[in-house]
């Protein structure tokens, strides 16, 4: 699938020279990220909902219970949004109004596809794990049929997208320099803690490497 920069529909309006449109740019933004926020809607009414996901080349990887509003909505083929934020900073600046966020978005529009042939789902569910935890898809007992029955996955192609960002540090009305205030950058950064083991682990099953040094994988 070809990736369509600045759409009208995604083209960046308000601060338009913050809108980001190649590809490897909205790919580095959505491997980052874990938790989507999916609009779409249903009778009429608009839903926001977030979601875990995984992005596989130009396709966004969405799974969750068949039962799931949401889900079955994408997958009849409706039109919706996945939005995906990563916030790095806070910006305190001189004055209140200038304080701000540095932050990177990605917007997806497009439509979804169920995914039910079994051996592509089953490897969609894999692409998925190695996606969100490196190394873990093959130490576990895979999904029986009965479990692939009770789950809905779908794909959503990366074909209309932007990015948007703020990078900058606090931006100032000119007089405001003078003021005697601190002013500058509070970073944020979501980081592993050390794995918390389950209460009915066996004796001798240590931890996995992958789990004490977790780290992400970059989406292909």
């Amino acid at each position: 699938m070809k990736h369509n920069a600045r759409t009208e529909r995604t083209r960046v309006k308000r601060l338009p020279k913050r809108g980001i449109y190649d590809q490897a740019s909205i790919h580095r933004i959505l491997d980052e990220g874990l938790v989507a926020h999916v609009g779409f809607v249903v009778d009429g009414q608009p839903y926001v909902v977030p979601t875990a996901y995984a992005r596989d080349g130009e396709r966004l990887l969405l799974h969750g219970s068949a039962a799931s509003r949401m889900l079955r909505t994408l997958a009849s083929g409706a039109d919706c949004c996945v939005t995906v934020t990563l916030t790095d900073a806070l910006v305190l600046a001189r004055s209140a109004f200038h304080h701000s966020m540095n932050y990177r978005s990605v917007v997806v529009l497009g439509r979804a596809r169920a995914i039910e042939d079994p051996a592509a789902k089953l490897e969609a569910f894999r692409l998925f794990f190695e996606a969100v935890i490196p190394g873990r898809w093959d130490t576990v007992r895979l999904p029986n049929q009965k479990e692939m029955d009770q789950t809905l996955l779908v794909e959503i192609p990366i074909d209309e997208a932007s990015a948007k960002a703020r990078t900058e540090g606090a931006l100032d009305e000119e007089d405001d320099y003078a003021l005697p205030v601190w002013a500058g950058l509070i970073p944020l950064a979501l980081t592993p803690a050390a794995p918390v083991p389950d209460d009915r682990l066996f004796d001798g099953v240590t931890t996995p490497d992958y789990a004490t040094h977790y780290t992400r994988k970059r989406g292909r």
